[in-house]
């Protein structure tokens, strides 16, 4: 594993040889990242926050954060990442289906959450959907706890802020 302030090369033989980077996300990734984020079975994306602007929005709010993997010039993971000084957020987590099984997802969380310890955040949450089974069974596998101490509640500002699940 190669390391730079950057980025985070990673080689991985199981069987099937697979060499990604870890790299920060950039506006100009968005395109692709939004592409495949459309991939995802069972994907939220809501209509103004995961627009360009919206996306860019966090980015800049919360600079070198947020990570993709790239495989073979291809996105194929991405977690946005964001934080109020206290605790963060991590947002849209996810690994195209024909790349998961290689490790991504845990480098890219582990990257992530490397960068956010630099920068003095002690504590992390994130959203898994009920429903999928997938992404809850990841993050028990990584020894994240999942909270039955609390309900999470949303209030709208924006009924425009349209959300919709990928199929």
């Amino acid at each position: 594993m190669v390391t730079t302030k950057e980025s985070v090369n990673v080689t991985l033989d199981l069987g099937v040889h697979m060499n990604y980077t870890i790299k920060t996300m950039e506006e100009s990734d968005y395109d692709e990242v939004y592409k495949l984020w459309t991939t995802i079975h069972g994907f939220a994306m809501r209509s103004l926050d995961d627009s360009k602007e919206g996306v860019a929005r966090v980015l800049r709010r919360n600079p070198g954060l947020s990570v993709v993997a790239v495989s073979g010039g291809k996105i194929v993971g991405s977690i946005l990442v964001g934080h109020d000084g206290r605790r963060a957020c991590f947002y849209h987590v996810c690994v195209h289906e024909d790349y998961r099984n290689h490790g991504i997802g845990k480098a890219m969380a582990s990257e992530a959450m490397m960068r956010l310890k630099v920068e003095g955040i002690n504590k992390i949450q994130l959203v898994a959907f009920k429903e999928n089974a997938l992404g809850n069974g990841f993050w028990q596998a990584e020894q994240w706890v999942m909270r039955d101490d609390l309900n999470v509640y949303d209030f709208v500002l924006n009924e425009a802020n349209i959300t919709a699940f990928n199929k």
